[in-house]
């Protein structure tokens, strides 16, 4: 259902630019990260909106997700039974400026004009509209303010990778009982892992506690929940991992970088906007780019420490 509507969209005309098969490589070297040459994302995407900190309230008088037209939305989805009221739905709307086929908005109640931090709610249906597909490269994430977003208005993404990526396999070095450190990929995230269903809503809660951490440590965070493996690797009954980065928060370009980095970038998915970057770039130039944006090591597991011990509480 999304796929046919996303398709129809695009030949209403409704995206900012005509997206047809995109170039695709993998780069040489143990990372293998996935480069693809999206050059309309670049020029023709809006421009993000300026982030002046991590605590930025909603601007109504920006873009915001009240203002998509009716047409660019292409699902609601609503839980089904459960006490109470039946909850907001989830909105699924085309993203404009797609990377991929299928990239979509996950838009949990637009209307309440939520700044971009994440909820446990909103996670909660993310990861359950993961599960919801069968495909096993469709994959949700957020960006939060300083990690990438580009819109101030609560939202994640929605996207679909034809190639598997090696954090969906790779071993975690356990940090705690629901916590894990993975080193695979460009960058070190913190992993969270649900077997089924019924985990879902424990590791949102897991996952939002720690972003809420890492803000009040004043530190920016990108997640990206994924089919995979549980935290020892491969064997055990395959569930979704969620990965958390943290990072120093940045705001605004930085001349001189090659490319912006979010979670798509620390998952080791790189969309690059011109053709020689494309041609021409080497794991270790891309990976040099990346880790500008990361943590030191001492940090990095200083923190880890600290997440473990606030979900042991």
């Amino acid at each position: 259902a999304l796929l046919a509507g996303w398709s129809d969209r695009m030949e209403r005309g409704l995206f900012r630019y005509r997206l047809g098969p995109l170039p695709t490589r993998v780069l040489p070297g143990p990372v293998r990260l996935v480069a693809q040459l999206n050059e309309q994302r670049s020029a023709e995407r809006r421009p993000p909106q300026p982030v002046r900190s991590l605590r930025d309230p909603f601007d109504p008088g920006a873009f915001n997700f009240t203002r998509l037209r009716p047409a660019e939305l292409l699902l609601r989805l609503r839980r089904a039974g459960g006490p109470g009221p039946p909850p907001e739905p989830l909105l699924v709307a085309i993203n404009a400026s797609p990377l991929e086929r299928g990239h979509v908005l996950l838009l949990p109640e637009p209307e309440r004009r939520l700044p971009q931090t994440l909820t446990a709610p909103a996670l909660l249906a993310a990861l359950e509209a993961a599960l919801l597909s069968a495909h096993p490269g469709f994959l949700v994430g957020f960006n939060g303010l300083g990690g990438g977003a580009s819109v101030n208005h609560l939202h994640l993404h929605g996207l679909y990778l034809s190639r598997p990526l090696p954090l969906e396999t790779a071993p975690a070095e356990p940090l705690g009982p629901r916590l894990g450190l993975l080193r695979a990929g460009p960058a070190p995230a913190f992993l969270f892992f649900a077997a089924g269903p019924a985990a879902l809503e424990p590791v949102s809660r897991a996952v939002c506690r720690a972003t809420e951490h890492l803000g009040g440590a004043g530190l920016a965070c990108n997640v990206l929940a994924t089919r995979g493996d549980p935290p020892e690797g491969p064997g055990g009954g395959r569930g979704l991992r969620v990965l958390l980065w943290a990072r120093p928060p940045r705001f605004g370009p930085k001349a001189g970088e090659p490319f912006a980095v979010a979670l798509c970038e620390l998952a080791g998915f790189l969309p690059l906007p011109a053709a020689p970057l494309y041609r021409h770039i080497t794991e270790a130039q891309a990976l040099s780019a990346i880790r500008q944006h990361l943590l030191p090591e001492p940090e990095l597991l200083r923190l880890g420490g600290e997440l473990a011990r606030l979900l042991q509480s």
